[in-house]
């Protein structure tokens, strides 16, 4: 059994699609399992539809009938009969958007997002799964939701690994081609849950956990993992191979081509994942697995843009100390702020903070009630695994560094 999984960009629009079908007979489809991400950029546009709800209602139809007629164009371009099946299947989905967003009565946001934003992938996946079906790759459309059991963790569900574990292996014919969502998975009551931003990638590494599965692919619209991302960087180079510990500490920094949960349970049963390009399929791409660090061994360049840098010290010149220490992470904690690094003295604690549960203002008021607070916002955080000082300095050029730390393998530099 293996897992394929398909980013939004592999399933933008009805070309990117035919692509996917040329991949696939290229590589195989037998025993296979293809998770699927949402197309293009509709998972930004079903979030604008959340935002619409919450603040602007009269936007609401509008917003969502943007994401209509990108799937109807689609929908058009891919099948030439009007009474397909798939037309009634995509108008049903939309029907239940509009009908959650009548009957709510949560006033949750992060419950609302899940509940819309999953819409993106059961469209995609429906789609996909009826035009494999029409050009005769038969395939099974799954519904992930069924399978991958969470808590209520909303936006940031923790996988219930014994119940999904039993769901994958009664309902997943390991035979057949099965097509199925990533990102999502469902609480004890059947509410949709979401497993974080980029977490496609992690749905694919828990269905091969449960399946026992010989590898797991991602295919990206990039040569495999670079040493830096190429929007950002310049000369981005190809690793071939990388270790799982030595990826896990690339996820952990904020590396994007690997979400940061994807590797342990593919470490655990030794399971190889490998990245590799949906436009030359046959290329080797990169391989993660067992073996020692990286090849070929040069500085990796990550960045991670919008982040807050948080300066704390006493009002009274006190030592900053455990206790203070344990009660700032406990806030960090309450209002969902993810510490990407930290640094203290003796009278002042400083962090870099990653902001996507909008914990900011809340968190701001709690600190400034027990220390001075100086809070530095839309820095970016600069990490460099294997760094050298050519590599140092090429960051530090016109920059403002506001922050620096290194080890014996990393840099990192908060900039301004």
């Amino acid at each position: 059994m293996r897992v394929f999984k398909f980013g939004g960009a592999s399933v933008k629009d009805a070309d990117a699609i035919k692509n996917v079908v040329n991949v696939l007979r290229e590589v195989g489809y037998s025993d296979t399992l293809v998770v699927i991400s949402a197309m293009g950029k509709i998972t930004n546009a079903m979030e604008k539809v959340v935002e619409s709800y919450f603040n602007d209602k009269d936007a609401v139809q509008e917003s969502l009938q943007e994401v209509v007629e990108y799937h109807n164009s689609i929908l058009l371009d891919l099948f030439q009969n009007p009474n397909h099946p798939v037309y009634d299947k995509v108008k049903v989905l939309f029907e239940e958007v509009k009908g959650f967003l009548a009957w709510n009565k949560s006033p949750k946001y992060a419950f609302v997002y899940d509940q819309v934003v999953c819409y993106g992938e059961l469209l995609s996946t429906t789609i996909v799964s009826a035009y494999l079906n029409e050009i005769g790759i038969s395939n099974t459309w799954l519904d992930v939701r069924t399978l991958i059991k969470t808590d209520s963790s909303n936006r940031d569900a923790q996988v219930n690994w014994e119940r999904t574990q039993q769901e994958v292996v009664s309902k997943v014919d390991i035979s057949k081609l099965n097509i199925t969502q990533g990102f999502l998975g469902s609480d004890d009551n059947n509410f949709t849950t979401t497993l974080g931003r980029e977490g496609s990638d992690y749905s694919a590494a828990i269905l091969a956990y449960c399946l026992n599965a010989e590898s797991v692919t991602i295919w990206k619209d990039v040569p495999g993992v670079l040493n830096a991302d190429p929007r950002n960087f310049e000369n981005a180079q190809l690793l071939d191979q990388i270790s799982y510990r030595e990826a896990i500490e690339l996820a952990f920094y904020g590396a994007s081509v690997i979400h940061p949960k994807t590797l342990q349970p593919l470490q655990r049963k030794e399971i190889p994942l490998k990245v590799k390009s949906f436009v030359n399929p046959k290329d080797k791409g990169t391989t993660v697995g067992k073996g020692n660090g990286i090849e070929p061994k040069v500085p990796c360049f990550i960045v991670k843009k919008n982040q807050v840098l948080l300066k704390l010290s006493s009002l009274d010149f006190s030592f900053i100390v455990e206790d203070n220490i344990s009660e700032i992470f406990k806030l960090f904690h309450d209002h969902r702020l993810k510490v990407d690094l930290i640094q203290n003295s003796a009278i002042s604690f400083s962090v870099c903070l990653d902001n996507k549960f909008r914990g900011l203002p809340p968190l701001l008021e709690e600190l400034k009630r027990k220390f001075k607070v100086v809070c530095h916002e839309d820095v970016s955080l600069y990490t460099i695994r294997h760094f050298n000082d050519d590599s140092v300095k090429s960051l530090q050029n016109g920059k403002s560094v506001l922050v620096e730390q290194r080890g014996k393998e990393t840099v990192q530099l908060v900039v301004k």
